[in-house]
């Protein structure tokens, strides 16, 4: 199977294009030459077949040959909000929920957070993780990279959500383990399609009640996953396995 390599700017039919630094590296390492099949993508739909064309100590060119209108996504967006969890927790936690689908993550800073970035700080975190993102898709096939935010706090983000709330599509879900909450797959439609969808889910030591009470007047709906306790960093990716299953009944 030809190396699969994102590549930023738009790709059209018989385009020559220097590989940026990160592919180019990867081609290089791979001992490719001239002629190589390449697989390429720029995010806005399907794949394109590639081949090497000139290969240099520090630069390696390619030429840009057909489209395969290929998609690999969901049929349900799904944005996952997060309260993050600490360290090399978080780059796992975005490398899988990208392999699993997922469209959007917000990492969130919440009242019980472990990790607390603000600034230049979570601007370089966002860039770090969307870098993760992308070698996902590049490894498992996607061929749309999700978008990942920026940290901010679950306060701002509960106020963001509460103004455009009129003009929200798709359910709001917030993972509990109340008593009472209804499963995720209450409801669920029986042609598998629900529109976008948005999870909040939460740090280490969960919510607190007065994130859970402004969780609700935000328009969030509380949902299980089942009776266990699912750490920080399996609970979302648990949830897009579910919606997965959800989509495609046997």
């Amino acid at each position: 199977m030809p190396p699969r390599l994102h590549i930023e700017s738009f790709l059209a039919t018989g385009a020559e294009i220097e590989l940026p630094a990160n592919a180019s590296r990867h081609v290089q390492v791979l001992r490719l030459q001239p002629g190589a099949a390449l697989t390429l993508f720029d995010g806005n739909g399907g794949e394109w077949s590639a081949e090497v064309l000139a290969m240099g100590r520090k630069h390696v060119s390619a030429r840009v040959l057909v489209h395969q209108p290929i998609e690999r996504e969901l049929r349900t967006p799904v944005t996952l909000a997060l309260g993050m969890p600490a360290n090399e927790r978080m780059d796992a936690l975005v490398e899988k929920a990208t392999e699993l689908g997922v469209a959007r993550i917000v990492p969130l800073v919440c009242e019980r957070s472990v990790l607390r970035v603000a600034g230049e700080r979570a601007e370089r975190k966002a860039a770090h993780w969307q870098a993760v993102a992308v070698a996902a898709c590049e490894q498992s096939g996607r061929n749309r990279v999700p978008l990942i935010e920026a940290p901010l706090s679950l306060r701002d983000w509960l106020a963001r959500c509460a103004a455009d709330a009129a003009a929200a599509a798709g359910p709001r879900w917030v993972l509990s383990l109340a008593d009472g909450t209804r499963p995720l797959r209450a409801g669920w439609p029986a042609d598998g399609a629900v529109g976008p969808v948005t999870v909040l889910s939460g740090p280490e030591g969960g919510f607190s009640a007065a994130e859970l009470v402004a969780a609700a007047a935000a328009g969030f709906v509380p949902v299980t996953l089942g009776a266990r306790v699912l750490r920080a960093d399996t609970a979302p990716l648990a949830t897009l396995a579910c919606i997965a299953a959800l989509e495609n009944p046997a």
